[in-house]
């Protein structure tokens, strides 16, 4: 007799996320029968993969985007970043509702709302989930080469974000929003997920704990699901001095978007910012936390525009 699989809801993550109910996997298989050669059922008899696998994480992935988001084509690079879903997906409701903070708290969907993604990723998945959520638009940014067509594949093939998504190169590593934001450019919503960590090594070891975390053994080579890119995990300075680099540069941009964000791994790191954004004349400074079962992220978030200028913002261009 076939055991009927039991969901819990993902602890707290945003109430309109897709994934709240954790992953289905009889209905995920239904939907990619593929999927079914990575799932086992645990020690708690429940149904789930090896996470610490790259391939089981992909066609995770795969399966999710398909069954919940319409992609009819993902596929990514080994050497790239394989994303957290779930977790990805909180941040651009969090972003949903603070856009909903001028528009008397209901959230702006269409195709006239705008965002710049600063380092799309050959994986593309804030479009991909803000498109489908709310049929937003996107300008998705990059400065490697290769990942920026891997995404241009992702986007060409998919109807349904091929007519959203807009893809340009920045040229200059050192830069992150000059040059990729143009002279007419209005974004409503910047967002980012920045490399994080301040060298290759602080990485690798990042990695090895995230590895001991789901019971696996230290490994010399990353595991790719945890890896990625040097762009993608690591900088000069690590995310302090990109994020630094972001808020200054987003000084010379205050009335082309309604707001700057980014996610901020260390929390620490958080005051440091306040600072700089106070120097900068930011108007409204927020730190949106978002929780994922047991782990807890963030994203700081800023404007230069007063509360009545926002509201303007929306009559102007939401209507």
């Amino acid at each position: 007799m076939k055991k009927e699989q039991i969901n819990t809801p993902k602890k707290n993550l945003h109430p309109r996320n897709k994934h709240i109910n954790g992953y289905n996997f009889d209905e995920l298989i239904v939907t990619n029968p593929k999927l079914n050669d990575f799932v086992f059922i645990n020690k708690y008899d429940t149904k789930t993969i090896d996470f610490s696998i790259p391939e089981a994480v992909k066609a995770l992935n795969k399966t999710l985007l398909l069954h919940f988001y319409g992609v009819t084509f993902w596929d990514i690079p080994k050497t790239n970043l394989c994303p957290p879903i779930p977790g990805r997906a909180d941040y651009v409701h969090y972003i949903a509702d603070l856009l909903a903070e001028s528009n008397n708290g209901k959230v702006p969907r269409g195709s006239h709302i705008r965002g710049l993604d600063v380092g799309v990723g050959a994986n593309c998945i804030y479009p991909i989930i803000g498109s489908s959520e709310y049929n937003w638009k996107f300008v998705g940014t990059e400065t490697d080469v290769p990942s920026l067509k891997a995404c241009a594949r992702i986007v060409e093939n998919n109807e349904n974000i091929k007519n959203s998504t807009t893809l340009r190169i920045q040229q200059n590593k050192r830069n992150v929003l000059k040059n990729c934001i143009l002279e007419n450019d209005k974004f409503d919503f910047i967002i980012c997920n920045p490399p994080f960590h301040s060298s290759k090594e602080e990485a690798t070891k990042s990695t090895q704990r995230k590895l001991k975390n789901i019971g696996k053994a230290k490994e010399d080579k990353p595991v790719l699901n945890f890896s990625g890119q040097n762009n993608e995990l690591w900088c000069e300075g690590g995310e302090l001095a990109f994020i630094t680099n972001l808020i200054y540069e987003s000084a010379h941009f205050k009335k082309q978007s309604m707001w700057f964000t980014c996610l901020v791994s260390k929390k620490e790191n958080l005051k440091p910012f306040y600072n700089h954004l106070k120097k900068i004349g930011a108007v409204d400074i927020k730190t949106i936390d978002m929780e994922q079962g047991n782990k807890i992220s963030r994203f700081i978030a800023w404007t230069f525009l007063n509360e009545q200028q926002r509201e303007n913002w929306a009559i102007i261009n939401w209507d």
